[in-house]
């Protein structure tokens, strides 16, 4: 079948959407955010049943989430202000050693050639795709041969783990945009290759650099299949506390959290829009 027997494919332009293209979008976009939908909506239900939709609508699960934050159950064994709390340490541990060395790594395949460097990116990119509960196992079973206990430093190692191909790729994006005759400018003026990098490469790399910082802050803030596999009672993480509530007793207050969750989700992807726009994202 050519396009002259589709006159919607003949008239469409350059970057303009036909009304097949729309639709498959609009199917896209409602399958993506239909479990979001779902978890708003069964946030706000009223009853204490977990049926969809709910019968009635009410804030009382809202209620009960805000009661249980600010005084929790003595019979829970962590509260969820210390499950948000581990989370959101082991999210900024992640993002700083992410940062660190995705810097350095992203320079070095973009400059150098050196062999194996196509193994190495191969390695680098391999947590993307490597099955994440085989992941969780082997770590657990490298960190039980260790001789001390690492406690919530394990988690920080998962999650770099996981986090460290999406800071290396945003890096290299970035540093593939500026070429060696800005370095080679600085060493003209007499700037030493330290200070070259630190007055000229990294603040171009900026974009780059900070968009790997937030994705990786997003991969470890949500991550759960790895952290299932390594945590204790002392360094549980918030998406860990919401499985344990869900599996005792289905409690429909973990929606209201889920909401709470998403909101801190959708403000750092704001807030990376805000920083970088679309320079130096890559995926």
């Amino acid at each position: 079948m050519t396009s002259l027997a589709i006159p919607f494919l003949r008239r469409a332009l350059p970057g303009q959407l036909t009304w097949l293209t729309g639709v498959l979008a609009a199917v896209v976009l409602i399958l993506a955010a239909m479990p979001i939908i779902t978890m708003i909506i069964m946030s706000f239900g009223a009853s204490d049943t977990l049926a969809f939709p709910p019968p009635s609508y009410g804030l009382q699960w809202y209620r009960a989430a805000w009661h249980t934050f600010m005084s929790p159950d003595a019979s829970d064994v962590l509260s969820m202000g210390q499950a948000l709390g581990t989370s959101l340490m082991v999210a900024f541990a992640t993002m700083l050693i992410a940062a660190a060395a995705a810097i350095p790594a992203a320079y070095a395949l973009n400059r150098f050639n050196f062999p194996g460097k196509a193994v190495v990116e191969q390695f680098i990119a391999l947590p993307m795709v490597y099955p994440l509960v085989m992941l969780g196992i082997s770590l657990l079973l490298v960190f039980n041969y260790f001789p001390v206990e690492l406690g919530i430093f394990r988690l920080v190692i998962a999650h770099v783990i996981l986090a460290l191909p999406f800071a290396v790729k945003n890096c290299a994006a970035s540093i593939a945009g500026i070429g060696p005759e800005f370095e080679e400018a600085a060493y003209l003026m007499g700037a030493r290759p330290l200070r070259a990098m630190f007055d000229v490469v990294l603040p171009l790399m900026r974009p780059g650099i900070l968009a790997g910082m937030l994705f990786a802050f997003i991969v470890s803030f949500n991550e759960f299949t790895v952290t299932f596999f390594l945590y204790d009672v002392d360094t549980m993480t918030l998406p860990v506390w919401l499985y344990s509530r869900t599996v005792s007793s289905l409690d429909p207050t973990v929606f209201s959290f889920a909401v709470f969750i998403v909101l801190i989700d959708f403000g750092l992807i704001w807030l990376l829009e805000k920083l970088v726009g679309d320079d130096g994202v890559a995926l």
